[in-house]
């Protein structure tokens, strides 16, 4: 992947290179938490602490459906990262590859040229990316949802459509601008089905040719049931609620096709969507792969009840870029639950590294699961024995969520935005300019009149 290139070796964060360095890849609830509690506990002179991350910010993932739907603002969920840390050297790029043996990384910054970044300790908190299949179609018309991009996205594009089948005329186009398709059952597939089926139909009360009937939500799922994460009692549960708000759930169900956005299930049904949803399942990001480090079955770091990876030394890893032994044969779920609670291990066991003691296991009970499913509607399994939907969910679920979005300053955001949704109904502008906000100088800055025509805007 680095053949051709030529990497200037430096070293990382900082001017005392006699000071062991501690560089954490990935910015996210993981990378940012461990790089809080280090530089909260380490000394001055004990470690130079660098983190790396393509964005500039951290994002809040579990409310990325609720951006989706308008109840949140985007801003709100996500933390600029050099705005928590005071010790704490933050590099905006991509780690392109890992050289543990040498122990160093590629690094392309976001500007610049490329350079490698020596490092005594690393942590490896890169996240996941959408996992994605060779189906015909889906590159070309599938959006996914796991940035706080792609959720503003989604939200413009869907209010979109409803703007395009109340402006047309075309009994074709109004119909697959009205179809909204979405891929995997999961707690991402369902809520965001959920969320963009609430605000869909909250919205057509604005438009004059488009009633709640005229709209169809797909919800394709590979397996025999949805939310797996909540059991079976509960998911049962949910999957009559979205069944009953007139969403169309496919079960057992596979997505063959979207080619021009012709969607073809494994069922035999055909029909053409504006709107296709994927959210089946993720995989570590591609740096894991690029490099030197073990890696278990699936693809993620293979990593010890420690958070150390295993057959090396001075490596750690956690959330969903590793496979985190949970002493039951199995392994711990990828969730916010498990990143939030493995921050502080993995700081503590990256200082007993530091100052040679003895490491800490990671050890957690699962609290159970909740998901939220629109306005007031909600599932949730609490404790392994509560299980809970509709409006006592929904509170479940936002509760929990409040305590673990990061800072004060978000928290109170989030609810803000919360109070404000309670009292004044929610917003249905599309901005789907943002997509390419220089269009609008292109088009101005282009003739506009060719032989006394006016000429149609292409984008």
């Amino acid at each position: 992947m680095t053949e051709g290139r030529n990497y200037r070796l430096v070293h990382g964060g900082g001017d005392r290179e006699d000071i062991p360095h501690v560089l954490i890849v990935g910015g996210g609830y993981l990378g940012m938490y461990t790089a809080k509690q280090l530089e909260k506990k380490l000394g001055p002179g004990e470690a130079r602490i660098t983190v790396v991350d393509p964005n500039s910010y951290m994002t809040y993932q579990p409310f990325l459906p609720e951006i989706a739907a308008g109840s949140i603002s985007p801003r709100h969920v996500v933390v600029p990262l050099r705005k928590v840390f005071d010790r704490v050297r933050v590099l905006t790029g991509r780690v392109i590859r890992v050289d543990h043996a040498n122990r160093s990384v590629d690094f392309e910054p976001a500007v610049g040229d490329p350079r490698r970044i020596s490092y005594d300790h690393i942590v490896m908190a890169t996240g996941a990316v959408s996992r994605t299949l060779p189906i015909p179609g889906l590159a070309e018309c599938g959006i996914g949802i796991k940035t706080v991009e792609e959720a503003v996205f989604l939200r413009n594009h869907v209010l979109e459509q409803l703007n395009i089948a109340d402006s047309t005329d075309d009994p074709e186009i109004r119909r697959k601008a009205l179809n909204f398709v979405f891929v995997g059952g999961g707690f991402a597939g369902a809520e965001a089905v959920a969320e963009l089926e609430d605000l869909a139909r909250d919205a057509t009360r604005i438009y004059t040719s488009i009633s709640a009937d005229d709209l169809r939500f797909y919800l394709i799922e590979a397996a025999d049931k949805i939310l797996p994460e909540v059991g079976s009692d509960v998911g049962e549960k949910s999957l009559n609620q979205l069944k009953r708000r007139g969403i169309d759930v496919r079960l057992s169900t596979f997505l063959e096709s979207a080619v021009d956005q012709r969607i073809k299930l494994s069922d035999g049904t055909e029909f053409d969507a504006g709107t296709l949803v994927w959210t089946a399942g993720v995989k570590p990001s591609p740096v894991v792969q690029a490099g030197d480090l073990p890696l278990g079955p699936k693809g993620h770091l293979d990593t010890s009840e420690y958070l150390t990876v295993n057959g090396v030394d001075n490596a750690f890893a956690g959330g969903d870029n590793a496979q985190v032994p949970d002493g039951k044969g199995g392994f711990y779920p990828p969730n916010a639950q498990n990143a939030v609670r493995q921050a502080p291990v993995l700081a503590a066991n990256v200082i007993s590294a530091l100052r040679g003691k003895e490491m800490t296991r990671y050890v957690h009970s699962n609290l159970g699961a909740v998901a939220g499913l629109g306005l007031h509607k909600g599932a949730a399994q609490l404790f392994g024995r509560i299980k809970l939907t509709g409006r006592l969910a929904w509170y479940a679920h936002r509760s929990y969520h409040l305590y673990a979005v990061p800072t004060f300053n978000r928290k109170m955001r989030v609810l803000a935005d919360w109070i404000v949704g309670f009292f004044l109904r929610r917003d249905f502008a599309a901005l789907p300019e943002m997509e390419d906000p220089r269009q609008a100088f292109e088009d101005a800055s282009r003739p506009q009149v060719e032989n006394g025509q006016l000429l149609r805007r292409v984008s």
